[in-house]
């Protein structure tokens, strides 16, 4: 129609690589893509024209039904462009415009009024702001707001953090010797708490789990500090692709405390219970103290878990009858109940 009547219409053009947009009155698409390649500085052979916010492909006859000042993006023969997401996978993918989102998000969150769109400018807030690659004190101080002075760095407050949770986990063990009612159970279990004590001591409390500077194989977090859920107990991965980075800021540092390390073969329900039973005839040195270990303190039975994604129900995993005790312990067990003929063949079957 603007065609026939000679009418320009106006649109607004881009390109995909910048954000600048240039005002541009044509007749035609002939035109458009005239006057648009010599704006950008693009070669007019094979230059298409497309829609900002989707991406749809801009024909001649698509042209005339566009609404006046349209958001239009100008392509060379080889570019492609995928709607308003392009934008977005551009801005996660540099620092470069970083500072100016931070300062445009905050001027629409003053004059903001919907509750929905401020929650949303908020978390673009949060984790724009990153001052993860700060890690001292002196460098980020309201990051350790509430945290002793006795703390310099963030690393070394993190692996305090881990440090602090499982020995909650040890504690539990601890409170458990006083459950046996019969004295000589309660003083071997005593002696196989005070064992995993002394083992989880000697490894530092698996603090390393949090510290961003420990070797990748021992921490649960990327060199910056993210850290990602590893889905519930009984999921492979997390569903909902969780992630946090407890270095980036206080307020990250106070969330992520909601975060847990869960025991996929539970701990109350299921280990300590099991561990308690196998005392009741069995002496401390017969309990296999290195299985018990891993399932209490260490990722062998541990997981990282948004709050989401922790299952506070029952997980119906057991502990695995066959590793409750020393082998050689087993072994003599097990021979004092054969005679003398199957000794020799439970023996052959082992070697």
């Amino acid at each position: 129609m603007f065609g026939l009547f000679g009418k320009n219409k106006p649109v607004k053009i881009r390109s995909c690589n910048e954000n600048s947009k240039y005002g541009v009155a044509a007749k035609n698409m002939k035109e458009l893509l005239k006057k648009g390649c010599k704006i950008l500085q693009l070669p007019l052979a094979g230059a298409h024209v497309c829609l900002y916010s989707d991406g749809t492909n801009v024909t001649e006859e698509y042209f005339a039904t566009l609404p006046d000042h349209t958001e239009l993006v100008l392509l060379s023969r080889e570019q492609t462009w995928g709607g308003v997401v392009c934008d977005i996978s551009q801005l996660l993918s540099t620092d470069q415009y970083a500072s100016g989102l931070i300062e445009a998000a905050k001027s629409l969150l003053s004059d903001e009024t919907s509750l929905k769109k401020r929650k949303i400018l908020t978390d673009l807030l949060l984790n724009l702001d990153d001052r993860s690659e700060l890690e001292s004190r002196d460098e980020d101080e309201d990051w350790f707001k509430g945290i002793d002075i006795r703390f310099k760095t963030k690393s070394a407050y993190m692996k305090f953090n881990c440090e602090n949770r499982i020995r909650g986990y040890m504690k539990e063990v601890t409170d458990a010797a006083k459950a046996p009612q019969v004295a000589k159970v309660r003083a071997e279990f005593l002696k196989t708490s005070q064992s995993l004590a002394g083992m989880l001591k000697s490894a530092r409390y698996n603090g390393c789990y949090f510290d961003r500077t420990e070797k990748e194989p021992n921490r649960l977090c990327t060199q910056e500090g993210w850290f990602t859920c590893q889905g519930s107990f009984d999921m492979d991965v997390c569903q909902s692709l969780h992630s946090i980075n407890p270095y980036s800021s206080r307020e990250s540092r106070i969330v992520f405390s909601t975060w847990n390390l869960d025991h996929r073969i539970e701990k109350k329900r299921t280990i300590i219970p099991a561990l308690l039973n196998a005392q009741e005839n069995h002496k401390s040195a017969d309990i296999n103290l290195d299985y018990f270990y891993c399932l209490l303190f260490t990722r062998e039975n541990l997981k990282l878990v948004h709050i989401v994604c922790h299952k506070k129900g029952a997980h119906d995993l057991l502990c695995d009858t066959k590793m409750i005790f020393n082998q050689a312990k087993n072994i003599k067990w097990k021979r004092k109940h054969t005679d003398k003929g199957k000794q020799v063949a439970y023996k052959r079957s082992l070697i």
